[in-house]
């Protein structure tokens, strides 16, 4: 039986990892998973409801709410209790409060163990802050992308600019090195960099330039 490939991809926040993940995983026919968008979920799940404030509240949600992914043609879909919600987890609210959510230590937990069931059974692309450290830290390839604080705000901007919603760079800006400030000193899984993941500054790079020299690297690991 020829044996799993597990490919993780860290980094701060617009960085490019679900540009580069989603690339790699069409290239090279592995399951790709977001498991970022699963922390969007919850978050979005603790807005609607109003209990984002309520830490025992979150944790018992993250605990019953049916998340499931959904990655085909190269667009992840994502549903809670069998809704679409794939569009409603990228707004600017969401992206306010995911990592206050992110941080709760039962809520991780809980995603965690979901992570690594995909593992189980299928090379995986995985993205997202703290897979190569904490929820797969044995993954055959690891990957940490870094970028400018501004150009990853203008990435971000772009996006929400794409999807109408109005935000200056500047509040954009703000927001990422807030993110940066609560991901990098949280208690529970910080961002970090693992001590064997291989950096890969993204500020100058082109999506092909960044896929080519992580495919060369997985080209190293399959021969």
């Amino acid at each position: 039986m020829q044996k799993l490939i597990i490919i993780a991809i860290d980094g701060p926040a617009a960085s490019g990892k679900s540009s580069v993940a989603k690339y790699l995983a069409d290239k090279l026919g592995y399951l790709y998973v977001d498991t970022g968008a699963m922390y969007r979920a919850i978050t979005y799940y603790a807005l609607e409801n109003n209990i984002v404030e309520n830490e025992e509240a979150v944790i018992e949600a993250s605990k019953k709410i049916d998340l499931k992914l959904d990655y085909k043609n190269g667009l992840t879909s994502v549903f809670i209790n069998g809704e679409d919600v794939t569009e409603k987890i990228r707004t600017h609210e969401v992206n306010a409060k995911v990592s206050d959510i992110s941080r709760i230590k039962d809520v991780r937990a809980q995603l965690v163990k979901l992570q690594r069931e995909f593992g189980k059974n299928n090379n995986l692309i995985v993205e997202g802050r703290d897979t190569t450290t904490v929820v797969f830290p044995n993954a055959d390839l690891k990957i940490f992308l870094t970028a400018d604080a501004k150009e990853r705000a203008k990435r971000r901007h772009l996006e929400f600019k794409n999807k109408g919603t109005d935000i200056s760079l500047d509040e954009v800006e703000k927001s990422i090195l807030n993110r940066d400030t609560i991901d990098s000193s949280r208690k529970v899984s910080p961002l970090t960099k693992a001590e064997d993941a291989i950096e890969i500054d993204t500020t100058d790079l082109t999506i092909e330039q960044e896929i080519e020299k992580i495919v060369s690297k997985v080209n190293e690991l399959t021969k």
